[in-house]
């Protein structure tokens, strides 16, 4: 029924679905914590696979991988905050917002162009936000900077990505990610720890081999199948979350939290098809040149 690439984009969606709950479930845990727990199974796992690949692990574009860790290790502990700190349906839309933030940005890291109507999307979107936050009483203006703040962080980390994906290998630059996040988190934690107990562990060991088969998967999907026909496969992620949330944490939203939501995903959304039908139109004058 569906192409292995779409089979795969929905396996790495549903796992991130999963990652987010576990994260979710520990909330008495800090979030700089779980990363650290997160980084050391992905850096073990990136490390066995780019060893039996026989790829080079440290790359040759340090300064920007190293960037690209600490941007990530930055957005992702804004991330992890508002996971645990707001409905998880709203966590995850905020999220969203890094795709435009990623093109927004990309204007001055790697000189691309906004057309109109994109602006018009991402108006949309930041209405949705201004919706979502205007009608839920459970959503501070402070976890609700602190979400907008990592998806900005966000956009900043997928432009290096950008800039290094015709420069370095895929799985460097995935492995580069938990290796430098590992003693950033390791020695801040030293002084914040918090000692998991009981399931704790168990919930802390998923977190990890949820990221990395969802990145797996994701990987493997743009791998065999256009961008274009699984990029937005991603946005099924807040429908886990509506599930995940009401089933595990018993959220429910009123009218004007879905609407802001839809908002937010339909401006998106709407930015990702018109860059992809841009790029096709680009694609189809240098053939015809």
């Amino acid at each position: 029924m569906f192409s292995k690439g779409v089979q795969y984009m929905l396996l790495s969606t549903l796992f991130f679905a999963l990652m987010n709950v576990c994260i979710k479930l520990v909330p008495h845990i800090p979030a700089i914590e779980i990363i650290f727990f997160r980084s050391v199974i992905s850096v073990v796992m990136s490390y066995l696979v780019l060893r039996r690949q026989q790829v080079n692990i440290w790359g040759t574009n340090k300064g920007l991988l190293i960037t690209r860790g600490i941007t990530g290790a930055i957005a992702l502990v804004l991330y992890f905050t508002t996971l645990q700190n707001i409905p998880l349906a709203t966590a995850v839309t905020i999220q969203y917002l890094s795709p435009i933030f990623t093109t927004i940005l990309g204007i001055f890291i790697v000189k691309e162009k906004v057309k109109p109507w994109q602006w018009i999307f991402f108006l949309v979107s930041f209405i949705g936000i201004l919706v979502i936050e205007g009608v839920d009483v459970r959503i501070s203006p402070f976890y609700l900077t602190i979400g907008v703040a990592g998806a900005a962080i966000s956009g900043i980390s997928y432009n290096i990505i950008r800039k290094l994906n015709t420069r370095e290998h895929p799985l460097v630059i995935v492995f580069y990610f938990p290796m430098v996040a590992l003693p950033f988190s390791g020695i801040y934690s030293l002084f914040d720890w918090v000692q998991p107990m009981g399931w704790d562990w168990a919930i802390l060991l998923l977190v990890g081999v949820f990221t990395q088969l969802a990145q797996y998967y994701m990987t493997m999907s743009y791998q065999t199948e256009e961008l274009s026909k699984v990029a937005h496969l991603n946005y099924i992620g807040i429908f886990y979350a509506l599930l995940l949330g009401f089933i595990m944490f018993d959220e429910t939203f009123t009218i004007g939290s879905y609407v802001g939501m839809a908002l937010v995903l339909v401006g998106v959304i709407l930015n990702i098809r018109y860059k992809s039908k841009l790029a096709k139109t680009a694609e189809l004058e240098a053939v015809s040149k």
